[in-house]
């Protein structure tokens, strides 16, 4: 694991990295906040330590700005400071740092939460078995291909223009989008109790085998929500059976399973509405072949405040260059259809 030490002394520097000399860790050093902010804007730090006072950018400051950012992965920050009131713990704690440590600092208590972050970071395995769970699924239907990869990649682009530009009826921040990210990939996860002669049907179904098709949306909410009551802490859980739940309904109401309207839609599933609809048109899929990028963008713009929500749709139009980058990454050459098909299974 690298750890990243911030402090703009460096006899302190020497300090944390003799603390930490011979326990596996590959250290980099910052010598100020700003210095360490583009180095954890890179991905590969997990766990910082940092001293709160410092120029250009303090400890706390660092944290907000980490905490602002959509990282890759959770960063856990452990602050170094002289003050240990009440005053300054609550102050720190607000600001995103998720430990402190009194200097001058004892080397093993810095060892044990240094561990102590480690089990933190290591609960992201959940990712690795969320995905896996959501591959499941998908593997029921050998012709999505990439899905699961395009369709979050396409949720975090719409999600990350919300927060960046703000959003009139919901407070989002990059947590939003990493979640988005995390959990989109189970919003079919109900599929797998859907019979292969719908599923796989190469063709329209019937009315009859269109309600069942329907209930992959209640079969993946009730599947999440036993686990949310399990664990009612977990916000990601919540968060992803709202999407599977949710994510078939339309913001005028006439979508399925409940016939939610407007704003009534969790921003997650109008989010993954639209990400996952672009995906299905552009993709071949066993009942129709693959649409061109424009028909596509027509179809979903033809569909704001109708089928979609119009400040998604006008993320999707500020980004969809980036919605192309992403299908252009993952799609292989195949034929392209022209014609205009309904979205009903979709």
């Amino acid at each position: 694991m690298q750890i990243l030490i911030v402090d703009d002394n460096d006899v302190s520097l020497e300090a944390l990295r003799h603390a930490l000399l011979g326990q596996r860790y590959e250290i980099i050093v910052a010598h100020n906040g700003r210095e360490a902010l583009d180095l954890a804007r890179s991905g590969e730090c997990r766990l910082v330590i940092s001293d709160w006072m410092m120029p250009e950018m303090d400890g706390l400051e660092l944290c907000r700005q980490i905490r602002r950012t959509d990282l890759p992965g959770y960063v856990y920050i452990i602050l170094l400071t002289s003050n240990d009131s009440a005053g300054s713990v609550v102050e720190g704690l607000s600001s995103g740092a998720d430990d402190f440590l009194q200097k001058p600092f004892d080397p093993a208590e810095l060892l044990v939460r240094v561990r102590a972050g480690e089990r933190i970071l290591s609960l992201e395995t959940r990712d690795v078995a969320i995905f896996a769970m959501a591959k499941l699924a998908e593997s029921r239907d050998p012709e999505t291909g990439e899905h699961l990869e395009r369709m979050r990649n396409y949720a975090r682009v719409l999600a990350r223009h919300l927060v960046a530009h703000g959003n009139a009826h919901e407070q989002v921040d990059a947590d939003f989008a990493r979640l988005i990210y995390l959990t989109s990939p189970l919003h079919d996860i109900g599929k797998v109790g859907i019979p292969d002669t719908v599923l796989l049907k190469p063709g329209r179904l019937s009315d009859r085998e269109f309600d069942i098709m329907k209930t992959h949306t209640t079969i993946g909410a009730e599947t999440l929500d036993a686990a949310v009551h399990q664990y009612p802490g977990v916000a990601f859980l919540r968060f992803a059976r709202d999407i599977a739940l949710t994510h078939h309904e339309r913001f005028d109401g006439s979508g399925y399973p409940i016939g939610l309207s407007g704003f009534e839609i969790p921003l997650s599933g109008r989010v993954v509405a639209l990400a996952d609809v672009y995906d299905a048109l552009t993709s071949r899929r066993v009942y129709k072949p693959a649409f061109a990028h424009d028909v596509a963008r027509s179809m979903i713009l033809e569909e704001s405040g109708k089928h979609f929500d119009s400040e998604v749709v006008e993320a999707f139009r500020q980004k969809e260059n980036d919605f192309l980058e992403i299908r252009d990454r993952s799609l292989k050459p195949e034929m392209v259809a022209t014609d205009n098909q309904l979205l009903a299974r979709m």
